[in-house]
């Protein structure tokens, strides 16, 4: 792609800048904030590549590291940027990484890559913004895009990335055709386009939905959204990464419609009468889905018509009734077909629709438990449409089910997972659960209960008081089959206040622990001088805090009780920035940074800090101790001054300090006595005074002596008062004053007579936090069981610095250690596997293989409870959504077991195929499912616990 000359102006031989970087910065951070002050549909945004935006930031000094996902910058008081990493001006925008088709192309006509993740390869700016950076920077192709409100009863305002692209197809001559329009595009504004487009008016043209290459639902020209539509996806370009929506166009020539306008999907001939609309009108979404996955949905008047003898049935006809019906022959061996990236909701459906209960529920007349009346629930409808499809599926035969009428209502009570953008199978389930729940809520008014605190009471009575209030208030099948109840313990730090509450849960996320941890190397410098340098490789939780880290070096390096660490990124040789808030999380830190901790007393309160800089001088002549040259190398020095620290010479003495350890041996540390000439230069001409004492390995308290002995005479070293950014200096002299609990910066001059007394390769070399083959040593990984998952969800962990804990004691939010135990469990429990871990720069998909039992998962020894001696805590697995690949993509399918064959089969969407239960154990494996055992039925009483994990 060809990108504009960013046409600065030049004088001069220089470039004329408009602004600085920093009068860049405020600009565009007034226009986000008068931005997001005034949100609006039909507001403009424009698409920018991240990777030039980041290097824009870099540009005015933000770095990267704090990236603006919800087109916010950060707020600066959290932003601990030093902006002295030196970047250039970028030069033109360009967006050319992040477009489709960019020859020949610009704004609306451009086509953005369907792969992209909004925060990691674009940004989203007002158009004002784009204004701005235009105006200076030139460049582009511009990438507009329009802001749309979503949600129902409440709206959420989003700008659409990708706009509708229908596939129009001409029965003429089957001549084909790509238009792009936005999803709140009107079906009169996809006529005139059409019209447009072919030359004809729009009175003698018809479009049908060609889902499938099959004609699906005449559109009929109104002012209902394409959203509000019942496009589907063609299943061809499901898996490639433009998707395209199939449209037929019809032109009526001589008064007649093309031959075939009565027949259905099959060609079989139909009357030629007035098509009526279903007795249950569904909305299905159209288009892909925002960037940020939301979308939404409403009831459309579509005239559809008749199926009957389609290859795939559709539910769009309207319910049945709620009659009881009974399982067909060899029932639930249906497939669900995939409407565009669906797999992930077929998954999750298939498990429901195997879960025995469930099935026995919804095969049952269920009218008398339909709650229309419920605020929380969706008036009935997803326990009406879940309930139809699934007697659809566990009808007689294997013909796939087309579940659009139940996407639809998906997409209109839960708009994030509407269009054509894939998503969790797990929050679909989570949704599913609660939404059933909701809609078949036996209580219709929900009594008024106030909550009381446990006080010291038994936890038995305090749990079954809980328990009665949450069944008064929540009564249904998913209550009575999924729901179970944990008992959760909250200590406070400061006064050790107790509080103990049962609450109940529909499902457990478990966490994978042994890959949630991160080896990371950090180089410990000590503060006194009294050590060399050494790197340490630790191992810590990947998405754990700055303390933890702390915490894991401080028992490497034997760290004594009157010391603390402190953490500190290097970049190009100064510091630049300190990490001194332990609850910073450690996924901040990135593998290629370089990280250093300083070894310092506890009790620095009133003290001076003293960071040094060291800059390299092949001489030192009496001029070059003011000039700029400037050569930095090696890692910064941080120490502390004494408290009676309060000259220059103080300074010359802690740098002398710190470079004890790094002398080379033997040397005389005084052998040469400075003497000072009028114009200021250091002579070394006096050997009267030498000392003999080799500082190699000697005596500390020796050369502590030393050093104080050096304070009478001139300094030893080469030293300037600097910023922390080393772009200024000020020679320090003897006498120099010095204000203590100040911080002072000093540049260090090294020059040959410094490197032949100092070896300063242990100031080089600074290792990365991460990298591979460096002091990793390949350890065998520990195996992983669901029994270690679960361990890991119930151990006792400190709550985030986000989710403190208001004690009733303190008065004051506190950050509480929580630990959670298991009360009672549920004849159905969900374990999903959190094989996605989020951050705010990454996303990873956790491919380890997860040994989880079978057969007889006994969870006796996790449930505290122990009154119900006669309730089994014995489980077998009878599900399984699976999730093959990696982010922002991949396939679900579902394992599940059909009870009555004691048989496993493979629901891949449209295809069922048998597979055998030594086959199901995968690393793909995200969601379980398992069903209580009845305590008679258990074999020889006993199940397979923690203690023992043999293979099923």
């Amino acid at each position: 792609m060809t990108i504009a000359d960013s046409g600065f102006m030049m004088e001069n031989g220089g470039s004329c800048l408009p602004y600085t970087p920093e009068q860049e910065k405020q600009i565009v951070d007034d226009l986000m904030n008068k931005s997001e002050s005034n949100l609006r549909e039909g507001n403009l945004y424009y698409v920018v590549s991240n990777r030039w935006f980041t290097s824009w930031q870099r540009y005015i000094g933000q770095g990267n590291r704090e990236y603006p996902f919800n087109r916010h910058f950060p707020d600066p008081q959290h932003l601990d940027v030093v902006p002295s990493k030196t970047v250039g001006r970028p030069g033109p925008i360009d967006n050319s990484d992040i477009v489709l088709n960019g020859n020949g192309f610009e704004g609306d006509d451009l086509e953005i890559l369907r792969t992209l993740e909004e925060g990691r390869d674009y940004v989203l700016v007002p158009r004002e913004v784009w204004e701005k950076l235009f105006d200076w920077y030139k460049g582009g192709p511009a990438l507009p895009r329009k802001m749309i409100s979503q949600g129902i009863t409440h709206k959420k305002f989003m700008v659409e990335i990708y706009r509708l692209c229908l596939k129009l197809t001409d029965s003429r001559d089957n001549s084909q055709s790509i238009i792009r329009l936005s999803k709140k595009a009107s079906v009169h504004e996809l006529y005139g386009m059409v019209c447009t487009l072919k030359a004809i008016e729009q009175e003698k043209a018809r479009l049908w939905d060609y889902f499938n290459k099959q004609k699906q639902t005449i559109l009929i020209a109104s002012n209902r959204t394409l959203e509000e539509s019942t496009l589907q996806m063609d299943q061809d370009w499901v898996h490639l990464c433009v998707l395209h929506l199939q449209i037929l166009l019809e032109v009526q020539q001589d008064g007649y419609w093309p031959s075939g306008f009565g027949m259905d999907s099959t060609g079989n001939e139909l009357a030629l009468v007035p098509m009526e609309p279903p007795r249950s009108s569904v909305s299905i979404a159209g288009g892909p889905t925002l960037s940020n996955g939301y979308s939404t949905v409403q009831t459309s008047n579509l005239y559809r018509g008749s199926a009957l003898g389609s290859t795939f049935t559709d539910m769009e006809d309207g319910y049945d009734g709620l009659r009881s019906v009974a399982k067909g022959d060899r029932g639930g061996l249906a497939g669900l077909q995939n409407l565009g990236n669906t797999c992930f909701m077929n998954s999750a459906i298939q498990c429901l629709v195997h879960t025995p209960p469930i099935v026995e529920y919804f095969l049952q007349d269920y009218t008398e438990e339909i709650n229309k009346q419920n605020p929380l629930g969706m008036n009935g409808e997803l326990a009406l449409a879940f309930g139809e499809l699934l007697r659809k599926l566990w009808s007689s035969g294997r013909t796939p089910v087309a579940p659009r009428a139940f996407k639809g209502k998906l997409a209109r009570f839960a708009p994030q997972f509407s269009g054509y953008n894939q998503h969790d199978s797990q929050e679909l389930l989570a949704f599913l659960l609660d939404g059933l729940h909701e809609d078949l809520n036996r209580v219709k008014q929900k009594p008024y209960i106030e909550t009381k605190d446990s006080n010291g009471r038994p936890d038995v009575e305090v749990a079954d008081e809980c328990w009665r209030n949450h069944k008064a208030r929540n009564d249904s099948l998913i209550v009575d089959v999924c729901q179970g109840q944990y008992k959760s313990t909250l200590v406070c730090p400061v006064c050790s206040k107790i509080s103990i509450t049962f609450d109940p849960f529909m499902y457990l996320s478990l966490p994978l622990p042994s890959t949630v941890t991160r080896i990371m190397t950090v180089t410990v410098f000590y503060g006194d001088g009294s050590g060399l340098p050494m790197p340490y490789t630790v191992t810590v939780l990947k998405h754990g805090y700055c303390k933890d880290l702390s915490q894991a070096l401080a028992a490497a390096c034997c760290l004594k009780s009157d010391e603390n660490l402190l953490l500190a990124e290097v970049y190009e040789h100064r510091i630049f920035r300190y990490i001194d808030n332990p609850s910073e999380l450690l996924t901040n830190i990135k593998d290629e940074e370089r990280i250093v901790a300083y070894r310092l007393p506890k009790k620095r309160a009133g003290l001076t800090r003293l960071d040094i800089i060291h800059n390299c001088r092949q001489q030192c002549t009496p001029d070059s101790r003011k000039g700029d040259e400037k050569n930095f190398f090696g890692t910064p020095l941080v120490t502390y001054l004494g408290e009676d620290a309060q000259t220059g010479a103080d300074i010359d003495i802690a740098v002398a300090r710190l470079l004890s350890p790094l002398r080379r041996k033997p040397y005389p540390l005084l052998s040469k006595v400075h003497s000072v000439k009028e114009n200021g230069s250091v002579s070394e001409d006096n050997p009267t005074n030498s000392c003999n004492t080799q500082y190699g390995s000697g005596n500390q308290s020796e050369y502590s002596t030393e050093l104080e002995e050096m304070s009478r005479w001139e300094l030893s070293f080469h030293l300037s008062f600097t910023d922390e950014r080393g772009s200024s200096r000020e020679p320090i002299e003897k006498n120099s004053l010095i204000r203590p609990g100040q911080i002072i910066r000093v540049m260090l001059d090294w020059t040959d007579r410094e490197h032949e007394l100092f070896d300063a390769s242990y100031l080089k070399d600074l290792p990365e936090v991460h990298k591979n083959g460096f002091t990793a040593k390949k350890t065998r990984p520990e195996a992983i069981t669901l029994f270690s998952c679960l361990e890991a969800f119930l151990k006792e962990e400190p709550l985030g610095p986000q989710d403190m804990w208001y004690c009733p004691n303190c008065k004051e939010h506190r950050q509480a250690t929580k630990k959670l135990d298991l009360w009672r469990l549920p004849d159905v429990l969900v374990f999903h596997l959190k094989r996605f871990s989020y951050s705010r720069y990454l996303k990873n998909k956790l491919d380890t293989l997860v040994n989880f039992p079978i057969h007889n998962l006994d969870l006796s020894q996790y449930v505290k409870c122990k009154d119900a001696p006669s309730q089994s805590n014995v489980y077998e697995l009878y599900a399984i959504s699976n999730h093959y690949g990696g982010l922002g993509g991949g396939h679900y399918s579902a394992y599940a077991k059909l009870i009555d064959e004691n048989r496993w089969y493979h629901f891949d969407d449209s295809h069922v195929s048998p597979v055998g239960e030594s086959e199901i154990k995968t690393s793909a494996a995200y969601v379980l499912f398992y069903q209580r055992v009845k305590a008679a039925a258990t074999p020889n009483g006993t199940g397979e616990s923690s203690l023992g994990h043999a293979s099923s």
